[in-house]
């Protein structure tokens, strides 16, 4: 199955881009994204479609280091539930390996690795978005981040011996020295960070010795298990896809990277069918919109993948026997709070 990346990656993506002078929300939609799902850092979405989201922005911005300038605007708890547990390591090496070793609470589609040679730290990050595309503004969002974690934890006077990329150099490399410093190079084999391996000895500040048994027992029930649920995976791709009018088992199976039998096949294993799913997740959202006043019901039927508010007025009363308008009545009762 292709990778899942958390919406929480795009943090600030709304700001940079009308800064920019671009329409960032028609971006999110013509790169098969829910805007909506920037308010909800927890929700998934292919990484692919965010790769790609990344590079269509650098273009309509005409910004070649769009990537870069949207990491400087992530935040240490933009990794979730994670972020409380690295805060409470108690040095950088521990910090970075549980960032490493437990990546895939953010995103699958992100690789890291660390080796230690001769006084020096290389920390390599490996994007694979699970198809062909130019991902080189998600490696600079990504070594960006990297880069804005380290300083957190060693000082804002602290810079890396070099940072490398893959790819070429912009025209203009202002943001990347004013954000790495001058040793940036491009054209290189891997994507990262060379540091000292001092710097990984260096105690994390941040840490409370009092807190880290604590925050290392939220580490097992805060993993997701979507790499073990078919249909959890199915769900979320099923939340994403219904704003976007093309909610279909053959429009998931290509998000997953498998074909349509197959997705068949994995939910029957689970007990569940695509159909199943696709009605109680619309139904789901349905109780919720519905009963929100401030969107219009017109919009919600668009939002649910109805073609007619009609086709949706009906659904709704055979799932919930009541009209939408008198299920959104209700829920603005007194009685009903």
């Amino acid at each position: 199955m292709k990778p899942l990346a958390r919406y929480g990656a795009l943090h600030g993506y709304v700001e940079l881009g009308r800064s920019l002078g671009m329409d960032p929300v028609a971006l999110l939609r013509e790169s098969g994204l829910d805007p909506a799902g920037l308010s909800l850092q927890d929700r998934w979405a292919p990484a692919a479609a965010i790769a790609e989201l990344l590079e269509r922005s650098a273009t309509a911005a005409d910004c070649a280091d769009f990537g870069l300038r949207l990491a400087e605007r992530r935040r240490f708890a933009n990794l979730g539930p994670l972020s409380l547990v690295i805060r409470e390591e108690p040095d950088v090496r521990s910090a970075v390996a549980v960032m490493a070793r437990h990546e895939d609470m953010y995103n699958e589609a992100l690789h890291t690795r660390v080796t230690e040679q001769n006084g020096l730290a290389t920390i390599r990050l490996t994007l694979d978005v699970g198809q062909p595309g130019d991902t080189r503004q998600s490696a600079e969002l990504a070594v960006g981040v990297l880069h804005g974690l380290l300083a957190g934890f060693l000082g804002p006077g602290w810079q890396p011996v070099e940072v490398r990329f893959t790819h070429s150099a912009p025209p203009d490399l202002r943001a990347h020295h004013r954000v790495f410093g001058p040793r940036v190079t491009f054209e290189q084999d891997f994507n990262g960070i060379l540091t000292y391996t001092t710097d990984l000895d260096a105690p994390n500040a941040m840490a409370d010795p009092q807190l880290r048994t604590y925050t290392q027992r939220l580490l097992d029930p805060v993993r997701p298990d979507r790499a073990a649920s078919t249909s959890g995976r199915v769900r979320e791709l099923i939340e994403l896809l219904l704003p976007t009018g093309r909610c279909s088992v053959e429009q998931v199976a290509r998000s997953l990277g498998v074909d349509r039998r197959t997705v068949h096949r994995r939910l029957a294993a689970e007990g569940e069918t695509f159909s199943s799913l696709l009605d109680t997740t619309r139904a789901e959202l349905a109780r919720h919109m519905v009963a929100n006043p401030r969107r219009s019901l017109t919009e919600t039927a668009g939002l649910l993948g109805f073609s007619a508010p009609g086709n949706f007025s009906r659904w709704f009363r055979a799932h919930h026997g009541c009209s939408p308008a008198e299920w959104r009545r209700t829920a603005a009762s007194p009685e009903a709070t």
